[in-house]
């Protein structure tokens, strides 16, 4: 995939797919900011991130009980003409109009008319292809939503497994985008950078990869790798964009600094990596996200028919 990298020092930028529009190569994860300790500090992680270069911003309806969405559009504030907006969809199975009421919900709390980027959240069972292509279904809003002006791009994302972001994309829908965990540990367990990236980037769809430190940091916890080694894995794969997210200004000018001094690994130092991580990707243990219902969100767990989490 070509890609359009800016001089040393600034976040470097790339295709957004086919679409003629360029993003920076990391972006801002909107769920993080829910776990920020104060709301004035979270705000303040959207507008540093944006002031020093990352222009793309990922959030969903359902994050935080929409406090995200409401931060994202608070720091947004005076910036958002210059930004990548994406929210996410949260119908789980559920139709076109739980969707459009979601997107006018979104639109509002990211103080927004449009968005740039809306996306299928969580497409994590295997029956959530038929039910979102289904007559009425999620798809339809999608389609809805850009005859009407209030989103340029749509896509979708999941964390489960590989064979089901396939099957969505054997509908043929004109996906701009399509957003998965991509790690080192990833490139050896229940792969989506083996499986699926390569179909995106021969359909010419934007592959966004999310969790690079596998989404609460264990293997750099486990200092088997360090937080320089993941996101440049993760940033040297053929993808548009890293989702990357910070609960902090401490978190935010590390990633900053490793984006800005990007030295794209090469396929042997990623081969390198991957064996020297594959012992610690063999069970799973670090991307439970992938085996495990726990980390499925109460909305599509209920609309599935599974229990709601008790805490232990």
């Amino acid at each position: 995939m070509g890609r359009a990298e800016q001089s040393s020092g600034e976040i470097p930028r790339r295709p957004f797919g086919r679409t003629g529009v360029e993003v920076s190569a990391l972006a801002v994860g909107g769920y993080h900011l829910g776990l920020v300790k104060t709301k004035r500090e979270a705000i303040r992680i959207v507008q540093e991130a944006f002031d020093q270069g990352i222009t793309f911003m990922d959030n969903a309806w359902e994050y935080h009980d929409g406090l995200t969405e409401e931060i994202m559009g608070q720091g947004l504030v005076g910036r958002r003409q210059g930004a990548f907006l994406m929210t996410k969809v949260c119908t789980h199975g559920r139709g076109r109009k739980v969707a459009m009421k979601q997107l006018h919900e979104s639109l509002k709390r990211l103080k927004t008319d449009y968005l740039d980027l809306w996306q299928i959240h969580e497409v994590v069972y295997d029956n959530d292809p038929e039910l979102h292509f289904a007559k009425d279904g999620v798809v339809e809003a999608l389609n809805q939503a850009k005859k009407e002006g209030k989103v340029r791009f749509v896509g979708f994302t999941g964390h489960k497994d590989p064979s089901i972001h396939l099957k969505m994309l054997r509908y043929d829908y004109p996906f701009d985008s399509c957003q998965m965990p991509l790690n080192v540990l990833d490139g050896t367990f229940r792969s989506f950078e083996q499986r699926v990236l390569p179909e995106l980037n021969r359909r010419g769809i934007a592959a966004l990869g999310m969790k690079s430190m596998c989404g609460d940091g264990g293997p750099v916890k486990k200092r088997f790798i360090t937080p320089a080694e993941a996101l440049r894995y993760a940033m040297s794969l053929p993808v548009t964009a890293t989702i990357s997210g910070f609960d902090s200004l401490k978190v935010l000018r590390q990633n900053l600094r490793i984006a800005r001094n990007l030295q794209p690994m090469s396929s042997d130092e990623m081969q390198e990596l991957r064996s020297r991580c594959a012992e610690w990707a063999a069970d799973g243990r670090f991307e439970l996200f992938k085996t495990s219902k726990a980390f499925d969100g109460p909305i599509g767990r209920k609309q599935h028919g599974f229990p709601p989490l008790i805490a232990a």
